[in-house]
């Protein structure tokens, strides 16, 4: 008896020690489990969610891959077929020799790849519609987001590795070991204060069965997977949408104690003034040439305009050595802040040589220009070299330190700009094509500029117009090189997939395929306008010159003229991860809609035209309507 009593006493502890075991393993996968979920710590969450904002439906199917973080991951991919002239008849910039140093500079060593050979993309580079494919290079994946792009790779490096940890962290890589479907529900990023959901002018779709977000696999040399749902957190963790935008602009105007000088002169008086005048505007229910739709406030537009053309005036510096300051460049994808440099310093209405009369200082110089011409410097190195010249200018002038740089403002279109001047310009009116709420771009303070890819100088609105609304036959359009992260989703989800949808890689260069992306853009009913490596894209303007309803997918991104404008109007926000959708959120417009919105266009065209003569309404009066508009908004009335 005590032989068995021993025996079964013995077989409970190991039941014991072996359930103790079991236990412990359990605990370690949920909490392995758990720190890789992004978003919280559910394994499952609710499906779809459909919110005031246009649908968002993130279901995915993700691929089980490797959790081990001992383990090297080598970069794999393919490299482009074809490197093209991007400046070159593609929509962006010149076709100069300098402007050839820097696509040889920003080639991408590219070592990943999505299915079908599609290239994620995180370097610098410009919107191109007729290039091969490019490639890119993550191995900076492990820096923070903004050190990571700062640095010039050349196209022959060899790719480094990286762990397992740094990419998780720095992806957000989601790694399940069941082969089932993961779910995430979105917030709902369209409730007030109170949890009501506000109604918004977004499409939304109703009684609509919603597509999962499925994943684009990113094959790496071991094997991992990266889901398009992983990639969307990875480079856009937290989007704005267009509704966000609204509110942050509803907000009190940016201001500090430096923008608002202790002792007002008379020209801040004078803006004092028009603040009063605008903010009691008389109401105007519409205007001879202007569509009250269009505009957030039509009254106080016109009221703003007028004094802006009565009272505004602008000093421009004269510091600073030609080709960086006062040499525009007026062709590509670049060419806005060049046509303003032109005409701003050829202006006799608003600009004044005694600068005790100004009330808004030009900073002069070209993004594009000192890129090409500082060729091989890095961001930090730009950066430096224009706060040298702002120190230059508040040496010698007195108006700088005033505000510490409030009145001052500046046009640049170049990628880089937002960086290289967050900090030594920071303070300043910024107009920038790389608008990015996300980043450093400040709503109620800097404003929005159009890329405008000007082909032809003498005649920058060749072949303008598009057919009528009852000849257009193709639902949406769009083609373009795979530049970032979500031109290889969309092309994934909409590639050949619908006869009305003509969604494209980059096309030829050739003459009849050149034409035939301006006969794609004037037979479409809505042009898809995807972000690149940026968050701005030519295509913008380049639908509104054709007559086509833009549809912007490109999360954080500030449209121009947003303090003013009222985009929803004349155009659809539709957030990245409802690409999915796209289709049935542009067939769920209803057809008035739609030829309201395509009228509209044809209104808004006029705000996004260069003429080598400014004329009213025209883009240089409105960027520097802007700008003005802002630095009022900006000013406290005592």
């Amino acid at each position: 008896m005590d032989i068995a009593a021993l025996t079964k006493r013995l077989c409970n502890l190991e039941i014991r020690r072996l359930l103790l075991i079991i236990g412990v393993a359990v605990v370690l996968v949920v909490v392995s489990q758990c720190s890789d979920l992004p978003y919280g710590k559910n394994f499952y969450s609710s499906p779809a969610y459909t919110g005031s904002a246009s649908i968002v439906t993130v279901l995915g199917n993700f691929t089980s891959s490797n959790n081990s973080e001992s383990r090297k991951l080598d970069v794999v991919g393919v490299v482009g077929t074809d490197v093209l002239d991007l400046e070159e008849e593609s929509g962006h910039g010149n076709t100069d020799s300098d402007s050839n140093k820097e696509i040889e500079l920003e080639k991408d060593a590219s070592n990943v790849t999505l299915d079908k050979s599609f290239p994620v993309g995180i370097n610098r580079s410009e919107d191109d519609i007729f290039s091969g494919e490019k490639t890119i290079d993550l191995r900076h994946d492990s820096l923070p987001r903004d050190s990571r792009r700062d640095e010039s790779i050349k196209a022959d490096d060899d790719p480094k590795t990286i762990s397992a940890s740094e990419f998780r962290n720095g992806a957000g890589i989601v790694s399940v070991v069941s082969q089932g479907a993961a779910t995430d529900s979105p917030e709902n990023l369209n409730a007030d204060s109170k949890g009501n959901t506000k109604q918004t002018t977004e499409i939304q779709l109703e009684d609509k069965k919603t597509e999962p977000l499925q994943s684009v696999s990113v094959t790496l040399h071991d094997n991992s997977t990266m889901t398009s749902i992983s990639i969307l957190r990875k480079w856009n963790p937290r989007p704005t949408s267009i509704s966000q935008m609204n509110s942050l602009l509803l907000r009190s105007p940016i201001s500090s104690s430096s923008m608002n000088p202790r002792q007002y002169s008379t020209r801040d008086r004078e803006l004092q003034s028009a603040k009063l005048k605008i903010q009691n505007a008389p109401i105007i229910m519409d205007n001879p040439g202007l569509s009250a739709s269009v505009f957030r406030n039509l009254s106080q537009f016109i009221r703003s305009y007028d004094l802006m053309e009565r009272k505004l005036k602008v000093y421009v510096y004269r510091e600073g050595e030609k080709p960086i300051f006062h040499q525009p460049l007026m062709r590509g994808i670049y060419a806005s802040e060049g046509w303003f440099m032109k005409l701003i310093e050829g202006n006799k209405n608003f600009v004044v040589r005694d600068p005790r009369k100004a009330h808004l200082f030009y900073l002069p110089f070209d993004s594009h220009m000192l890129r090409l011409e500082l060729n091989g410097t890095s961001k930090q190195g730009l950066e430096n070299y224009l706060k040298r010249y702002v120190g230059l200018i508040a040496k010698k002038y007195p108006f700088w330190n005033r505000t510490g740089g409030a009145d001052h403002f500046l046009v640049a279109c170049h990628d880089w700009a937002s960086k290289i001047t967050s900090k030594c310009m920071g303070s300043c009116i910024r107009s920038l094509c790389n608008a990015n709420v996300a980043r450093d771009f400040k709503i109620g303070k800097d404003t929005g500029l159009p890329v405008t890819y000007i082909r032809s100088v003498e005649d920058p609105l060749a072949d303008l117009g598009g057919k009528p609304a009852s000849e257009r036959s193709i639902l949406a359009f769009f083609a373009g090189g795979m530049h970032g992260y979500l031109r290889p989703i969309l092309l994934h989800y909409w590639e050949n997939k619908e006869p009305d949808m003509k969604i494209l890689g980059p096309m030829p260069r050739d003459i009849k395929s050149k034409r035939l992306y301006r006969e794609y853009m004037k037979s479409s009913k809505y042009c898809i306008c995807a972000r690149g490596y940026e968050v701005h894209t030519p295509r913008v303007v380049e639908a509104i010159f054709h007559e086509c309803v833009p549809v912007i997918i490109s999360d954080n991104y500030v449209p121009p003229f947003f303090e003013v404008f009222n985009w929803e109007a004349f155009s659809v926000f539709i957030q990245e991860r409802d690409i999915p959708n796209l289709r049935n959120i542009l067939l769920s417009i209803p057809k008035d809609k739609y030829l309201m919105m395509k009228s509209e266009v044809k209104m808004v065209q006029q705000h996004f035209f260069w003429h080598k003569k400014p004329v009213k309404y025209d883009l240089f009066h409105m960027i520097l309507h802007s700008v003005w508009y802002n630095r009022i908004l900006q000013i406290k009335i005592r």
